[in-house]
This record gives C-alpha cells, structure tokens and sequence, in this order.
C-alpha cells in the first residue's frame, strides 16, 4: 500500500486481514450465496455422502457389498409385507365385527348370497360372519354388544354350543384374514362359512354353564 505521495505504507497482517474481513462481508459479495434452506440441504447431503461412504467401507466387499447388503434389507422388507398383508389405512380400537349399524341376519345373508353370487368373496366372507353372530344374537345366545370382535363373538359362542367352538374359531380367523389382515378370499373360504350358518340354525345350546340363561 502507498500514501498519496507514492510512499509506501508497510501495513501489519493482523491489520490487513481485519481490512479484508470487512470488505468481504460486504452485501455485493454475497448476494448470489445460497439461502439458509440451501445451506442446510448441502449439509444434509454431505453427511449422507459421508455416511454412505462409510457404510460402503465398512461393510464386506466394500460399494458393492452394500448394494448387496441393501437388495437383501429390501427383499426382507418385501417377503414381510406380503406375509403380513397390506397394512391398513389409520388406527382402530378394535377390529369390530359390525361397522355399519346394526342389521338383521336376513339382510347380512341376502348381502353375502349376492357378493357370492358376483364372486366378490372378501365381502361375501365378512357378511357370512356378520349373519352367524347376528343369528346368535337374534336366538339370545349372545347378548348383542357394539364394539364386539369376531374373535370375542366366536369365543362366547363356544361356550354356547361347544360341539362348533373350533369351527366358529376358524371362521372368525377367516373374517380377521380378510377384513383387517389384507387377505383374499375364494370359494374355498367362503363355503366353511356358508356351511357353518346353515349348521348353526339347527344347532341346539348347551344348556348348562354361562349360556343357560340365555337359551332358556
């Protein structure tokens, strides 16, 4: 640096930069720098490079293990989903049997005689259910109660008519299969159900135990 008279001025470096630092900091320097939403998402990127990398370093076979590694998370990931089914949309206190008010055994064995008849059998199976519990609830053998499970309904009905407690436990696992556990359903799910309804309706309680009251 150089006075006016061209004399050199011998400038200290802390002085210089400090000079350096303010003429830097200026707005006209930074006015194509990026924003703060910028800044951050390069930070994020950077530290998911870095984490990649590291991961690919340690793991066997270093970029292509991982790749391997991460085909074998996502197959598991699959096999998973199509065992359990797809999962359902929101959360629900309980998987209750009727959802739609109540109706009578005859409109929920006229609603799965016609998804049958149509081939729609996850309807057909979950109307089919519906008309058994409602049928029991109609004959005094349950005692209607809102909010109750096609486990709960087919549990207390054993206890009514024993001889059918374990088919009554296995339409109500069909039921949850295909209302809540994504399942679909075919003829061959459909007739135990069917089948059941019928044998039910000539069915006569046992009268000792809980139920005695009830069927009386």
């Amino acid at each position: 640096m150089r006075t006016g008279d061209g004399t050199p001025v011998d400038t200290g470096r802390l002085p210089a930069r400090e000079a350096a630092e303010r003429e830097l900091s200026k707005g006209a320097y930074h006015e194509n720098d990026p924003n703060l939403l910028q800044r951050a998402l390069d930070h994020v990127w950077t530290w998911f490079g870095d984490l990649i990398s590291a991961a690919a370093g340690a793991s066997p076979g270093g970029p292509a293990g991982l790749v391997v590694l991460l085909l074998i998370v996502v197959a598991l990931a699959a096999a998973l989903w199509w065992r359990l089914g797809i999962p359902q949309r929101g959360a629900r206190p309980a998987d209750t049997l009727f959802e739609d008010g109540p109706r009578s055994t005859a409109d929920h064995r006229a609603a799965a005689e016609a998804h049958a008849a149509a081939g729609r059998w996850n309807q057909a199976v979950q109307e089919r259910m519906r008309a058994i519990v409602r049928s029991l609830e109609e004959r005094a053998l349950l005692d209607p109660r809102p909010g109750r499970t096609a486990d709960e309904a087919a549990a207390e009905a054993g206890l009514a008519l024993p001889a059918h407690d374990s088919r009554l436990r296995a339409a109500a696992r069909r039921f949850d299969d295909v209302a809540y556990g994504g399942r679909i359903a075919d003829q061959s799910t459909y007739l135990p159900l069917l089948d059941l309804d019928l044998a039910l309706q000539s069915a006569k309680p046992h009268l000792s135990g809980t139920r005695e009251g009830a069927a009386e």
